[in-house]
C-alpha cells in the first residue's frame, strides 16, 4: 500500500472488538497498526504516532466519531490527517453530519475487505501528495532548511504544548558574524553561497527529533528545542558555533579571516512564570547582541527569571 515508502500508520478507532479485528486483519499486511476502543484513547494515539488515515467508529460511549473527528480537526498536529468513518448509519443525515465534523469517507458495516483497502488507498496517498506540497510551503529556497513561516506556526504549537505540560522551551538565534562585509567584499551570490553551506553545517547538528532549524531572515537562524534545559540549549548552540568555525569558510571582512557565527540563547524553565512566546525571542535576541557587544563567535545565554 506504501508503493515502497515506509509504511502507512493506521488507527483504528471502535469499541467493540469484533469489528477492530476485522479491520486490522484488512490492514496488518501493508500498515503500521494502531488501535484504540475509545474516544480518548482515539486522540491521545493520534497525537502521539500521526497516523496517515483514521477509520473511526461512529457510536461509542464516551466521545463519539463527530466529537472525536472535531477535535482531530482542531488540533493543527492532526489537522490534516483524513477520517473515514466505517459506521452502521447509512441515512443522508449522518453522512452530512460527519462531513460537517471533518471526515473524507464513509463505509458502512459489515465491512468489505477490498473496498475498505482501496478507499485507504486514496486517501493515504492523497494525504502523502498534500504532506509533500506542505513541505514544500515550508521550506527556505535558498537554504533548504524550514522556513520563517514554519517557525512561526511550530514556535506556537509548541509553546502551547510545553506550557500545558510544563516542559523547558528552548530558543537560539544565530546570526553571521560581519555578514555586510561578506557581501560587500565577494558580492551577494557569494553571500547565497555562504548561507547555504551555513544552512548544512547548522542542520547537521541539529537532529533531535522535535528540534526544528529555520531561517529566520536574511543572515539569522533560529533553533527551537521542545524539552529542552537551557544547559542543553547552550550545549548544542556551542557546538555548531564550534561546526561553523571548523569549517573555515574564508571571509575577507571578519577579523578573524573565516566566517563565524554568534548566538543568543533563552530558555522558558519549567518552574518560571510563564511569559509570551515574544518575551522568549525577545530574551533570545537580547543575548545574541550581547553576544555581538562581547565580541561575536560565542554564545551568549539567559533564562528566564523566576
Amino acid at each position: 500500500m506504501g508503493g515502497g515508502q515506509e509504511r502507512p500508520k493506521v488507527l483504528l478507532v471502535d469499541d467493540q472488538a469484533v469489528n477492530l479485528q476485522a479491520l486490522h486483519q484488512v490492514f496488518q499486511a501493508d500498515c503500521q497498526v494502531f488501535a484504540a476502543t475509545s474516544g480518548v484513547q482515539a486522540l491521545q494515539l493520534a497525537s502521539a504516532h500521526l497516523p496517515d488515515l483514521v477509520l473511526l467508529d461512529v457510536v461509542m460511549p464516551d466521545l463519539d466519531g463527530y466529537q472525536v473527528c472535531a477535535q482531530l480537526k482542531a488540533n493543527p498536529l492532526t489537522a490534516h490527517i483524513p477520517v473515514i468513518f466505517v459506521t452502521g448509519n447509512r441515512d443522508e443525515e449522518s453522512e452530512a453530519k460527519g462531513l460537517d465534523a471533518g471526515a473524507v469517507d464513509f463505509i458502512s458495516k459489515p465491512i468489505n475487505a477490498r473496498i475498505v483497502r482501496a478507499r485507504a488507498r486514496t486517501q493515504i496517498l492523497l494525504k502523502r501528495q498534500s504532506d509533500l506540497l506542505r513541505q514544500w510551503v515550508y521550506v527556505d529556497g535558498l537554504t533548504g532548511v524550514a522556513n520563517r513561516r514554519r517557525f512561526d506556526e511550530l514556535s506556537r504549537i509548541e509553546w502551547d504544548r510545553t506550557q500545558r505540560r510544563r516542559a523547558p522551551l528552548s530558543l537560539a538565534l544565530v546570526d553571521v558574524d560581519w555578514f555586510k562585509a561578506y557581501n560587500d567584499h565577494l558580492g551577494h551570490q557569494a553571500g547565497d553561497d555562504c548561507l547555504q553551506a551555513l544552512g548544512d553545517a547548522l542542520a547537521s547538528g541539529a537532529r533531535r527529533a522535535g528540534d526544528l532549524l529555520a531561517r529566520y531572515g536574511g543572515e539569522e537562524f533560529v533553533l527551537l528545542l521542545p524539552d529542552t534545559p537551557l544547559e542543553g540549549a547552550v550545549a548544542l548552540s556551542e557546538q555548531l558555533r564550534a561546526t561553523v568555525e571548523a569549517r573555515a569558510l574564508p571571509h575577507p571582512g571578519s577579523p578573524m579571516g573565516r566566517v563565524t557565527i554568534s548566538v543568543g540563547v533563552a530558555c522558558r524553565d519549567a518552574d518560571a512564570p510563564l511569559p509570551s512566546l515574544e518575551a522568549l525571542l525577545q530574551a533570545a535576541d537580547t543575548r545574541l547582541y550581547a553576544a555581538k557587544r562581547e565580541g561575536r563567535n560565542r554564545v551568549a545565554a539567559l533564562a528566564l527569571p523566576h
